[in-house]
């Protein structure tokens, strides 16, 4: 039973588009946030980066919806995450919550 407990309950899906010449800066960042990520946000289970052609999507795994939501007011997320990639946007990133059914 433990190992139910352990399971992804929801998702937070960040997309962003950002150019291709950016993209290693990006991929920088995710990379450096990722284990802190991982130690020290409430509920965090998983961290995946995304790539298409598109777009870039940041796909976090919680243990449930108020920790995904919580994240994103978090100051890893405010002061560190969101100041990084914001320069490197060329849209408004569509954020998305969901709950695995």
């Amino acid at each position: 039973m433990e190992e139910w407990n352990m399971s992804v309950k929801a998702y937070l899906e960040i997309t962003m588009v950002i150019k291709e010449a950016d993209r290693p800066a990006a991929g920088k960042i995710y990379a450096d946030y990722r284990q802190p990520f991982l130690r020290q946000i409430k509920g965090a289970l998983t961290k995946d980066l995304l790539i298409r052609g598109e777009d870039v999507q940041v796909l976090h795994g919680f243990d449930s919806v108020e920790n995904a939501q919580a994240y994103l007011t978090s100051d890893l997320f405010k002061n560190d995450v969101f100041v990084g990639l914001k320069p490197l946007w060329s849209a408004d990133p569509d954020v998305k919550i969901y709950t695995v059914a």
